[in-house]
């Protein structure tokens, strides 16, 4: 098995990893605020790359510009992208937070045309396009109730997913130079970091969270399936697959979050459900451009 084909794996992976996430989050959310939720779930996510650190460790020498990038990278992808995730969810439903996520590939595969990061191919903008009707399909009308604080809850959804656009496009080479799993596990810390002021000033290191059990084991699954494995996955994904490609596989996340609901909480499959799914995987495959590869394959 090629490294291509592993990469498509780990993407794919990392999609499903992450929509369960959006369950687990939606669950213990309501027990602690946006940015607690993010500071202890890296914590946990450290914490596990932390005795991996001697296998995982580049062998040159880094310069400290290049710590400087991971920490902004950091503070950019595991800080401000996954705080104004949650806030938004705390002020929309998950289906309209859903079609906000689902604009990840429109928005990397703009900032990285605009910057001559990736070339715009008709197989690309198709595939994009598609995924996104997807998610619109599945979740209908329910992703387009109005409220209150609507627009803020959109506004920070679609500033998120700006972060994580920019994050897959620039953060690419840094990848490419000290690997994956290291470029990961920096950048993470890096954000800890950068959150203990913050949580030390609102007392949040005084005692241990007041999470229930059940939030503690959403908790965890957040900071290890959720957070170390996911992140790692789809950070070795962008190493190897363009930036569109790779985050054209996150469309599933919204997905695989119904699909759960359907088999654990015993929800009806509705038929969008299975027509946006539809969509969203034609659109993956013609973006990444898996059905070329299988005609080739089969002459």
């Amino acid at each position: 098995m090629n490294r291509t084909v592993l990469a498509h794996l780990a993407a794919l992976t990392a999609a499903l990893s992450a929509g369960t996430a959006v369950v687990a989050t939606r669950y213990v959310i309501g027990e602690t605020d946006p940015l607690a939720l993010v500071f202890y779930r890296y914590v946990i996510s450290v914490a596990c790359f932390a005795p991996a650190l001697p296998l995982i460790w580049p062998r040159h020498r880094i310069e400290w510009t290049e710590y400087a990038k991971i920490a902004a990278f950091g503070i950019l992808f595991f800080v401000l992208f996954p705080w104004a995730f949650n806030a938004s969810l705390k002020l929309i439903p998950a289906a309209r937070g859903a079609v906000g996520l689902a604009t990840i590939p429109i928005q990397t595969m703009l900032v990285a045309a605009i910057f001559g990061r990736e070339r715009l191919t008709a197989a690309r903008v198709a595939g994009v396009l598609l995924t996104f009707c997807g998610i619109v399909a599945a979740f209908g009308t329910a992703a387009f109730g109005q409220g209150g604080d609507t627009a803020v809850g959109d506004g920070l959804m679609l500033l998120g997913v700006l972060c994580a656009a920019v994050y897959s496009v620039f953060g690419r080479a840094t990848l490419m130079r000290h690997g994956a799993v290291f470029v990961t596990a920096s950048a993470m810390a890096f954000a800890v970091l950068a959150l203990l002021p913050v949580m030390a000033f609102g007392g949040g290191l005084t005692a241990l969270p007041a999470f229930s059990a059940k939030g503690w084991i959403a908790v965890i699954f957040l900071g290890t399936v959720g957070g170390a494995l996911q992140f790692s996955l789809f950070m070795w994904a962008l190493r190897w697959l363009s930036p569109t490609t790779t985050v054209l596989y996150l469309t599933l996340n919204p997905i695989a979050a119904m699909a759960l609901g359907t088999l654990i909480l015993g929800e009806h499959l509705k038929p969008e459900l299975v027509l946006g799914l539809g969509l969203v995987l034609t659109g993956i495959f013609i973006g990444a451009g898996i059905f070329p590869a299988l005609r080739k394959k089969a002459a």
